[in-house]
């Protein structure tokens, strides 16, 4: 039996809804975690948060989404030993068990890791459903290894990004006056460093293929522009006596809180350009096979279409709308006090690593990361300013994350396979 001959519109339009779902997940948790620091240090709102958050969220899939939706779609499994409708309902199935596993995790408030949750379920369905062999064994350790080395790099770079914070700016005797003089460099830093990774690797898959040189120079350009921006913007703070009095820092961290802006867009631009291929990196593998009327493209690079990127940023952003605020408390306010300088350091931290790690086309958890960088900073002013108790708690929910993908995939690939006649 064929079944896409027989059920194509039907599993398409199936495969479209998990799709949603899992990308509602991703912005429940994932996003509400890469925009938690700026809420919980009260640099931006909840709704200026979800504004940025749809903007740079989809700039971020649709330019620089490419490389880790291909790993997704083609690095995990081996497609040659895979049939056509074992692929397809595999891949819904790990978008179904992925979706359910992050709206349990985002009703506790657990920030888990989406891209754990959806390399388990492919791993699950791949694994029980087909064979062991079917599981590219080797693409899955760095991968792995990834999860590891991300968290510590971030932690490192925040510790050292807030150290100097703390060198230049706080630890002087004219905080406000050094706020003002250096964080115009942490602005084009930040510009910088983000625009770098987006021209010399996301642009080649919308067709601008840029050399080093042109990469280089046009991201110094982007850097200044949004370093010239900022010190429009800083020229309008002023010292506040008053608010001085009551908290040494408060003209300070009003700088930093211009700062955050940017690092919050980067932010949500990084965590875009790598998270949503957890949402469409499946789905782009089951419209594929299924456009192509069971003939399985393998190994061919497809570009992911358009409106499969769109559905998936639409999830997104209907996911933090809808339920994001209780990552965000978590992430925001219950690991560790963070203020505007604090969080600028956690977020371009992770931000740095993020975008790094996408344009090598390694799909790294966010959630991980930015939680290796707000460690980074609480670490910064001494282990007493951790809430152990809740790393804890989050320790534990990415523990049990990736065999919960693997289970709830299993569960639903035999429930579909039935449904189905049992493909």
């Amino acid at each position: 039996m064929s079944l896409i001959a027989d059920y194509g519109l039907v599993l398409l339009v199936l495969a479209c809804l998990f799709g949603f779902f899992m990308a509602w997940g991703v912005g429940a948790n994932d996003v509400a975690n890469a925009m938690g620091t700026s809420v919980g240090s009260r640099a931006l709102t909840i709704k200026q948060a979800i504004i940025i958050a749809m903007v740079f969220e989809f700039a971020g899939a649709y330019l620089a989404g490419g490389e880790v939706t291909e790993t997704i779609k083609n690095g995990i499994v081996d497609a040659n030993m895979i049939s056509p409708n074992l692929m397809v309902l595999g891949m819904m199935s790990a978008l179904l068990a992925a979706g359910t596993w992050l709206l349990v995790a985002s009703t506790r408030g657990w920030p888990v890791s989406t891209t754990h949750t959806i390399v388990g379920a492919v791993i699950g369905f791949a694994a029980v459903g087909v064979s062991m062999d079917a599981v590219h064994w080797g693409g899955v350790g760095p991968i792995v290894a990834s999860w590891v080395v991300t968290p510590l790099l971030a932690g490192i770079i925040s510790f050292c990004l807030f150290v100097s914070v703390q060198k230049l700016i706080i630890d002087t005797d004219n905080p406000f006056l050094n706020a003002k003089r250096y964080v115009p460099l942490y602005m084009f830093i930040t510009g910088f460093v983000i625009s770098l990774m987006t021209m010399t690797k996301g642009l080649k898959h919308v067709g601008l293929n840029l050399s080093s040189t042109e990469g280089f120079l046009l991201s110094v350009a982007i850097g200044v522009l949004v370093m010239l921006i900022g010190i429009a913007l800083l020229s309008r703070i002023h010292v506040d006596v008053e608010a001085d009095k009551a908290f040494h820092f408060s003209s300070v961290e009003k700088v930093f809180a211009i700062l955050m802006i940017f690092t919050a867009c980067s932010m949500a631009f990084a965590h875009g350009s790598n998270d949503v291929a957890n949402a469409v990196g499946p789905l782009a593998a089951i419209v594929g096979v299924i456009q192509s009327g069971g003939e399985l493209a393998v190994g061919e690079k497809s570009l992911v279409p358009g409106w499969i990127l769109l559905l998936g940023a639409l999830g997104i952003v209907v996911g933090l709308a809808t339920y994001g605020y209780k990552v965000i408390a978590t992430i925001g306010k219950e690991i560790t006090e963070l203020t505007p300088s604090r969080g600028f350091a956690a977020e371009l931290a992770a931000a740095t690593t993020v975008v790094s790690a996408s344009g090598l086309g390694l799909p790294v958890s966010t959630t991980h990361t930015l939680v290796g960088a707000i460690l980074g900073v609480g670490l910064a002013r001494g282990i007493g300013a951790l809430n152990l108790g809740m790393i804890g708690k989050i320790f534990l929910s990415w523990i049990i994350t990736l065999p919960a993908g693997a289970i709830l995939s299993i569960i639903f690939f035999f429930i579909l396979r039935a449904l189905f006649g049992g493909v």
